[in-house]
């Protein structure tokens, strides 16, 4: 109960809070982007969405996870007109039109068995996680698909102090400074893993609290128990901010953990701690201005999308609910921001597509970093 207190008293918080309800952004759908996909193309669950540096938008999609009537097209014999699998990895301008696709199995690397996170680093390298059944591995490749490096390997699990391979990674961020990849591992381990970007080293690691992490079994989440002192399976996502704090979803467990570089524990934010589904805390993005006082996040067990205090934690504003109507979601999965502060989203499960939601205002504009 002190928990469900603690974050009672948060939203108390912020008529004095950086980052208040009033200067919150707010968003409006864009029911027209994406484009129709060309060459009678669909896309299956769509598990992540990145912004490179140009504003192009990388979705990493599941084709394996297309029924035989969504895919009926490529089946031998075809048994209707459309449609057929896209591949794993498509980039769309800001317009949404098609402007890259590639992915998939391909010589002296493991491609996921599962398809998960997808992130584009400053020099332009496109990362790929995966959370299949034998997913151990980090993907790096150029824009055009060239691969670069694998960090890790794909076979059996192992546990959460094994570092020569991860445990169904969720998602990546970068310290361009340091040359490191951060990652949320994951699906099967419990910990933030972090290595070289160019050669693969192992640096350190961490679990909840900034503890070594384990493998204990947590039962199932109850939002009246004490805190639980480990990560639950996944941790799902890890953020870096140009202060150097990082955030990190500890999705099931309906809470964010910030730590610095070294691992050392800042704090907790609890998001709606009554969620007893599958977590509240899916995914997290950084709002591109000079102050940074935003977090966006998404939550694909109430489908919605909200901006967060990145002080407090506290909830500033919202938008989306479960449903299958352009703005609304079901399993909002992902989601990334663009340098003008649109937002794009992803859904898992049976939403399998991707929506772009247009900032309106101008909170951005005031304060957007170039």
């Amino acid at each position: 109960m002190k928990r469900l207190a603690a974050a009672t008293a948060l939203a108390c918080l912020l008529a004095g809070a950086p980052g208040r309800a009033a200067d919150a952004p707010r968003f409006a759908v864009d029911p027209a982007w994406p484009k129709p996909l060309p060459n009678d193309w669909i896309m299956g669950q769509a598990a992540g969405v990145a912004v490179d540096g140009q504003d192009n938008v990388w979705v990493i999609q599941r084709p394996r996870s297309l029924t035989d009537d969504e895919k009926a097209a490529s089946l031998d014999p075809p048994r209707t007109k459309c449609c057929k699998p896209a591949p794993p990895v498509l980039v769309f301008d800001q317009d949404g039109t098609l402007v890259r696709s590639w992915g998939g199995p391909g010589s002296g690397y493991d491609w996921p068995g599962n398809e998960h996170g997808i992130q584009v680093d400053e020099k332009g390298f496109v990362w790929i996680a995966g959370n299949g059944d034998q997913d151990g591995q980090l993907l790096k490749f150029t824009p055009e698909g060239t691969f670069v490096l694998q960090i890790g390997k794909s076979g059996p699990q192992t546990d959460s102090t094994d570092t020569t391979r991860l445990g169904k990674p969720a998602n990546v961020d970068f310290d361009a400074a340091m040359n490191e990849v951060y990652v949320a591992d994951g699906y099967y381990n419990h910990r933030i893993i972090v290595f070289d970007r160019d050669t693969g080293a192992f640096k350190r690691m961490w679990g909840a609290y900034g503890k070594p992490p384990t493998d204990e079994k947590l039962g199932p989440y109850d939002p009246a128990a004490a805190p639980r002192q480990q990560f639950a399976n996944p941790v799902h996502c890890v953020r870096i901010a140009r202060d150097g704090l990082v955030y990190v979803c500890d999705r099931t467990n309906d809470r964010i953990q910030v730590f610095r570089k070294d691992g050392t524990f800042v704090k907790e934010m609890f998001i709606e701690p009554k969620t007893r589904a599958n977590g509240s805390v899916w995914e997290l993005a950084l709002w591109p201005d000079a102050g940074g006082d935003f977090l966006l996040n998404a939550d694909g067990a109430n489908n919605e999308v909200r901006t967060l205090s990145r002080e407090t934690g506290a909830t500033l504003g919202a938008f989306g609910r479960n449903g299958r109507m352009a703005g609304q979601f079901h399993w909002v999965h992902n989601l990334a921001v663009d340098s003008k502060g649109n937002v794009f989203t992803t859904e898992v499960d049976t939403g399998k597509r991707a929506q772009k939601f247009l900032l309106t205002g101008d909170s951005v504009v005031r304060k957007r970093v170039p």
